[in-house]
């Protein structure tokens, strides 16, 4: 079953590597939702168990161009 995370990218990410990371979520039967390009780098996507264990154990990586790994979820103020 596949959950809604949204995946963000150092600054350092080109397009490429966004792109790579985004193929290999569909090819691993997850799908991107939404792609963020102007104020940050990366996606909102359903990630199986699968790849969220791949990517975080690629964002543990000392030189690892994701910055960070969360749960989709609503935001509300107050």
């Amino acid at each position: 079953m596949s959950e809604k995370y949204i995946v963000v990218f150092k600054s350092t990410a080109s397009q490429e590597d966004i792109d790579k990371f985004a193929e290999s979520v569909s090819s691993d039967g997850g799908e991107v939702i939404h792609r963020y390009d102007s104020t940050m780098k990366g996606f909102a996507a359903k990630l199986s168990p699968n790849t969220l264990t791949k990517f975080n154990s690629l964002q543990a990586e000392k030189d690892s161009i994701i910055d960070y790994i969360e749960p989709d979820g609503v935001v509300t103020t107050q």
